[in-house]
């Protein structure tokens, strides 16, 4: 998977098309990714006590790879990454510029 935890990406499909955002948590065995703001999900929670009224929250859904596009730093538009070195040295660069993601 070449998209980390902190890398800004573009939403290519679905009901968040456009939008931009950092990605909060990366799930590499099912290529997979949680999106800050994007794909939000409501679940309603039950209450636990007499007390307590039961609510309704408000949590992102992890979703797939495909849906998404790295944002290049330099020339600020949705890239391809490809790998530059070999072994430990590899490094991620954009397509497009050149630069060093």
């Amino acid at each position: 998977m070449k998209l980390k935890k902190g890398d800004i990406v573009v939403i290519t499909k679905g009901k968040d098309r456009g939008k931009k955002a950092k990605i909060l948590r990366a799930f590499p065995s099912v290529e997979k990714i949680m999106v800050e703001g994007v794909n939000i999900h409501k679940r309603h929670r039950r209450r636990r006590s007499q007390r307590e009224k039961g609510q309704i929250i408000s949590m992102p859904v992890p979703f797939s790879v495909s849906n998404v596009k790295i944002v290049c730093g330099k020339c600020n538009r949705a890239a391809r990454v490809q790998y530059q070195g070999h072994g430990k040295e590899k490094v991620r660069i954009c397509s497009s510029c050149s630069e060093k993601l």
